[in-house]
């Protein structure tokens, strides 16, 4: 899960690094009232999650806040690849007499948390780390060893000239790393690492990103999840138990674990179609999946055909087809609606669809034909399972 600058900055103060004074605003008003109380000049930031603002335009200084309310009014709505500006930073410009590049990243060839770092900082670090990796200083932290040890000082130092930068930037590594440790974090990242004139180091931007594996150990970070990473659709079904992705396809998906809906994907590749998502019930078979997975999937632009393909272990067939019942009863479903149902239960719900006029398909690879063929795909011949809603 990723921050914006201004929440990851709002973690690196509350873990002790110097950051400079900034508040977000959502409306010009809003920038010229922050940047009058914070006094100019001023920083205008867009928050979109990828990188490239600054030579996208989306940064800009400003040294009034009539300034900055212009600036706001510019940059907010912009888009910057692909993503419109909700929201901007107005945080105290930084005078910066050098720019220096701290990271933590987990490093999973290495099962360790990497320490990157260099003297050279700034939006071109990742040139910088193509052309001439020797400026960059690399080293690893055992995760199971606890605290960073000192006998990385060294290293570290190697990346920061002049008098007390090295104890700063050590200082800075042992926060991070607790903020990394802590809040199971993948990333941690500061870039620029602002040297001022008077010789102290500040956070001058900021990365992090939370391991979405370990989220359940940390309930109140969920508010931070942000549609414009995850998608309205994706944030829906994770909030009713599903496991979604959506694609650029056509032909809506719907299974039961996340190795069968790779290959389903991939079936409907092979004969011809294109998938509109990637979507995991789980476990679970309740019928109320089943509807909020039917619901999220035909908001899907474009939708030609849906596939339910259900091979029941834990999941339950039966539940399935009452899912699939409700979600006729309460939904509007203009698409052809295929199924392929098999495994625990799979008698009663072959019986209780039968019931509604619904046949099944047993074998998948016919199930992925029927549903190609029914998406106008030019792939295989329907052969009169499945069910049109």
């Amino acid at each position: 899960m990723k921050l914006h600058e201004f929440q990851a900055k709002g973690f690196l103060r509350d873990y002790g690094i110097p950051v400079p004074e900034g508040r977000p605003a959502t409306t010009p008003a809003e920038a010229r009232a922050i940047a009058a109380s914070i006094g100019c000049p001023v920083m205008v930031k867009a928050q979109v999650l990828v990188g490239g603002r600054g030579k996208a335009g989306g940064v800009k200084m400003a040294k009034s806040p009539e300034e900055a309310e212009a600036l706001a009014s510019r940059i907010l709505g912009m888009s910057i690849k692909g993503i419109v500006v909700q929201r901007v930073l107005i945080a105290a410009a930084v005078d910066i007499a050098a720019e220096f590049y701290m990271s933590l990243a987990v490093d999973r060839s290495g099962k360790a948390v990497q320490c990157i770092a260099s003297a050279s900082g700034g939006m071109d670090i990742e040139e910088i780390a193509a052309k001439q990796p020797e400026r960059i200083v690399r080293f690893a932290l055992d995760p199971w060893a606890g605290p960073v040890r000192q006998a990385h000082f060294a290293k570290l130092a190697s990346a920061f000239s002049g008098d007390g930068l090295a104890d700063q930037a050590w200082t800075f590594l042992e926060s991070m790393y607790r903020l990394f440790s802590e809040k199971d974090c993948s990333l941690v990242e500061i870039n620029p690492c602002a040297k001022t004139p008077a010789g102290k180091l500040i956070a001058a931007d900021a990365k992090v990103i939370f391991d979405d594996n370990a989220l359940f150990r940390h309930p109140e970070l969920e508010n931070l999840r942000s549609p414009e990473e995850y998608g309205v659709d994706e944030m829906d079904a994770r909030s009713n138990g599903l496991s979604y992705v959506g694609l650029d396809g056509t032909i809506g998906c719907i299974v039961n674990g996340a190795g069968l809906s790779m290959a389903t994907m991939d079936l409907i590749k092979f004969f011809g179609g294109s998938p509109a998502n990637f979507l995991d019930v789980g476990g679970s078979s309740s019928p109320e999946k089943v509807l909020n997975a039917l619901r999220i999937i035909l908001k899907h632009s474009g939708l030609t055909a849906i596939l339910i393909n259900i091979f029941g272990g834990i999941t339950r067939c039966d539940d399935i087809a009452r899912g699939i019942i409700m979600a006729r009863e309460r939904l509007s479903i203009p698409v052809p609606l295929v199924i392929r149902l098999i495994g625990t239960n799979e008698t009663e719900g072959r019986a209780i669809l039968k019931a509604a006029g619904i046949d099944a398909y047993e074998d998948l690879t016919d199930a992925v034909k029927g549903v190609v063929a029914r998406a106008g795909a030019g792939a295989g011949s329907a052969d009169g399972k499945g069910a049109r809603a």
